[in-house]
């Protein structure tokens, strides 16, 4: 879609999508890559070393997905428990595979000393398809709340319910992109049939705190850690990042609870949903997935030095 155009080609400007447009929407969404190929794979070689479970699956008939989840051996009352959770935006690359590569390189670092959860991919419809959205044109991340319309949003809950309480901390990997304002954000204007309302990009690395809890210092002590990996995005002229006031140096806030965000499903003290913008000429898919990873490494090192 053309980044000038201010309407989207499916629906009436100003009536909200009904079945029929929805039904149109999903005849050009095609599978781009591979979910078995690019990540379960992988994941599968990682079976000796975690505990791994499928802890539901997305009928998206007829295409039918697994959704695994890799824990800690060994898991012991006794040590705090870490969240980490990828690809809930199946389109945002390095959510997917920073989890991962986080799981093969850096996660052993932590045996013994943290009880570690891990959800590589929320979305893999989404994650074929290059989608921020699920089939059903519902973005899994507004949909972490009681009857969410979202499977891949639903399954998650109910596998973590039984532990909301005991996690000190849940880093959730996400992307903003060009496609974001070229494709994703006029597409969810045209479904609620509003105004698309044209935004900016920022060019590098964020942070999303909890506006309802924050925690100012574990922020920054995962900014300072990523800026050695890659830049930073700074405010715009109006002092925001994508239309919200910067707190912090690579810094704002959402009430992660409220708008039903992935960050928000557990009770941890310690919450935050990184931005990568791998669209930046200055950052390459590797600096991306290692910035998901630093900044994974740099939230549970935190944690060890802080909480108690």
């Amino acid at each position: 879609m053309d980044k000038h155009r201010t309407t989207y080609p499916i629906g009436t400007p100003g009536i909200p999508w009904g079945e029929d447009q929805i039904a149109q929407w999903q005849t050009l969404q095609s599978r781009k890559r591979s979910y078995v190929d690019d990540v379960v794979r992988r994941i599968d070689l990682l079976g000796d070393a975690f505990d791994l479970a499928s802890y539901g699956t997305l009928d998206y008939a007829p295409d039918v997905y697994s959704l695994y989840v890799l824990r800690s051996r060994n898991w012991r009352d006794d040590l705090p428990c870490v969240l980490v959770t990828g690809g809930v935006h199946g389109y945002e690359t390095s959510g997917v595979h920073g989890a991962l590569q986080f799981l093969e390189t850096r996660a052993a670092d932590y045996a013994g000393r943290i009880n570690l959860m891990v959800v590589p991919c929320v979305s893999p419809w989404g994650y074929e398809r290059i989608h921020r959205w699920n089939r059903d044109a519902i973005d899994p991340n507004r949909s972490f709340h009681a009857d969410s319309p979202a499977q891949e949003s639903a399954a998650l809950m109910a596998w973590i319910a039984p532990l909301r309480q005991r996690f000190v901390m849940h880093i959730d990997l996400h992307e903003t992109t060009d496609s974001d304002e070229t494709e994703f954000r006029p597409a969810l204007a045209a479904r609620d049939g509003k105004q698309y309302e044209p935004g900016e990009i920022p060019d590098g690395f964020y942070l999303v705190d909890d506006s309802d809890a924050p925690q100012p210092a574990f922020q920054q002590a995962i900014i300072a850690a990523v800026s050695e990996v890659t830049h930073i995005a700074p405010a715009d002229a109006s002092g925001e990042i994508i239309g919200s006031p910067v707190i912090a140096p690579g810094v704002i806030a959402y009430p992660l609870k409220k708008l039903g965000l992935c960050a928000g499903i557990t009770d941890a003290r310690y919450r935050s949903t990184t931005e990568v913008y791998p669209d930046s000429p200055r950052a390459t898919p590797e600096q991306c997935n290692a910035a998901q990873v630093t900044a994974t490494c740099a939230a549970i090192d935190y944690v060890l030095a802080h909480a108690r």
